[in-house]
């Protein structure tokens, strides 16, 4: 099991209405977005995240997500490994849709 923070749908609302947001890094491939998005999401394909690090800010929490919060949970332990205060989405943009949001299409 991983030891990186889960953060669920709900405290993620509340944060990202807060003074100091985090950023939303979307690790889901763009025919995903294509069908279900969250809007200012920063949306790096979750192969694509290790040669991308530097459009990533040390200085801010990133909060990862994608379809169910698999792939997510392994680039959020990636990611603090390499020195990031990032944080899981609890079950990704499927319990977005279904805590925050029911008008975001699932698949």
């Amino acid at each position: 099991m991983s030891s990186v923070p889960e953060i669920s749908p709900r405290e993620l609302q509340a944060r990202l209405g807060a003074a100091d947001p985090p950023v939303v890094l979307d690790v889901r491939e763009p025919w995903e977005l294509g069908i279900a998005r969250l809007a200012g999401t920063l949306d790096i394909p979750m192969n694509e995240v290790p040669a991308r690090l530097a459009d990533l800010p040390k200085d801010r929490d990133i909060v990862v997500m994608c379809r169910s919060g698999g792939r997510s949970s392994k680039v959020a332990d990636y990611l603090h490994r390499m020195g990031y205060r990032a944080a899981n989405l609890t079950g990704g943009i499927l319990a977005w849709a279904r805590d925050v949001d029911p008008t975001i299409q699932t698949y």
